[in-house]
């Protein structure tokens, strides 16, 4: 019997890697001589960079930046010399899990650092950068991160505007002539999880906004500042990013690394699923179990799940979900191939106490999911080329 495991990373608790361990443990308890493929998998948030080290045997490249608030913080990149790739991952930069709830607030937060991080990438020689934007603390349009690499804002006094979210509305004039040059000759790439676009009900304000700490007045200031940052870049760039699909990940960081970087911006799930190879382990697979913290109806429009679940459904492969928790609406997912969802919370506990235990209770669940599905008759566990799972 061949297991594909194809975990996202549950944030606060486990990466992908460790949740792929986990889950092997839990597989081969169930079924000692199965034949257990581990392939990590992410889609533009938490643990991209660490899932590309593994499967393209990079290099971790730790910098010195500034956080969301422009405290010192240490955060990593991916570096994969033989391809000429670096892959960024702004959470570790400017990400929400680096504040404490108390200082969640994203008018005064910044990308800044995960411009540094790309700046680090080119001084590596990177031809191609990829740019994970998911978990963001910010609000900011990517103002911080072109900022860090040669854009000027300037305030109708000619006076640099400070790059964070609540100064959006005070840009008069935007002065890209100092980007740094080596851009022109790299391929950058925004890798999203998320279709929102930049402003309005769906857009990065309104919808992300208060997560990130912003109050109901801040998120209409915030989108204010965002419809004023997208008009000064059609009017200074001449670029338009008002209505692109993902321009509002990350606070509008995708608006911003398309309209400063020229950045195309990217289904992350599915462009990490080529990276780590998924297709070839999909090969003669008679189950496939994927993990997720949460997974509610907003998992199929691009998160690492769903992604994992179309690619075995096409190959006529049954797949099983185990989560942290379980949202609402979740029958919208089996028709893409999410076949059943699991939660690996045994009975009433804290989400601190799930975090903590995450790695022993997703084993515990991987085992269970996995007797249950080699306990049901071979006869109903055919798939379209006719393999059984062995009795």
């Amino acid at each position: 019997m061949k297991i594909v495991l194809a975990p996202n990373a549950f944030k606060g608790s486990m990466s992908a890697l460790q949740a792929a361990l986990a889950m092997e443990q839990g597989g081969r308890a169930a079924c000692p001589g199965a034949e257990v493929c581990k392939v990590p998998v992410a889609d533009g948030g938490d643990g991209l960079a660490e899932i590309l080290i593994d499967a393209l045997h990079g290099e971790e490249q730790v910098f010195n930046v500034r956080g969301p608030l422009t405290e010192r913080v240490e955060a990593a990149l991916c570096w994969v010399p033989a391809l000429g790739l670096a892959a960024v991952e702004m959470a570790t930069a400017s990400g929400l899990a680096l504040l404490a709830p108390e200082d969640r607030d994203p008018t005064r937060t910044t990308t800044y650092g995960t411009g540094e991080l790309i700046r680090a990438a080119l001084d590596l020689g990177a031809g191609r950068i990829l740019i994970g934007i998911g978990g963001s603390a910010t609000t900011d349009g990517g103002i911080g991160m072109a900022a860090a690499l040669g854009v000027r804002f300037l305030d109708a006094s000619g006076e640099p505007v400070a790059p964070v979210g609540g100064a959006l509305s005070q840009i008069h004039r935007i002065d890209a002539s100092g980007l740094d040059p080596r851009l022109a000759e790299v391929r950058c790439e925004a890798i999203c999880d998320v279709d929102n676009p930049l402003l309005g009900p769906k857009g990065a304000a309104a919808v992300y906004g208060p997560q990130k700490g912003a109050t109901p007045e801040q998120v209409a200031s915030l989108d204010a500042g965002l419809t004023h940052l997208a008009e000064r870049i059609a009017a200074d760039l001449g670029r338009e990013v008002k209505d692109l699909a993902g321009a509002g990940a990350a606070g509008g960081l995708g608006a911003g690394l398309h309209a400063f970087l020229g950045a195309e911006l990217r289904r992350g799930v599915d462009l990490v699923l080529d990276l780590v190879g998924l297709d070839a382990q999909l090969a003669d697979a008679d189950l496939v179990l994927t993990a997720e913290g949460q997974l509610d109806e907003q998992t199929a429009f691009g998160k690492a799940p769903a992604g994992v679940a179309e690619r075995a459904k096409a190959r006529g492969i049954p797949c099983i979900a185990i989560v942290g928790g379980i949202g609402e609406r979740i029958t919208k997912l089996h028709p893409i191939g999410i076949d059943a969802v699991f939660s690996l919370c045994p009975g009433p506990m804290t989400l601190e106490q799930a975090i903590a235990q995450g790695p022993s209770l997703l084993a515990a669940t991987t085992e269970q999911v996995l007797r249950c599905y080699l306990a049901a008759p071979p006869q109903h566990c055919r798939r379209k080329h006719g393999r059984r799972p062995p009795s």
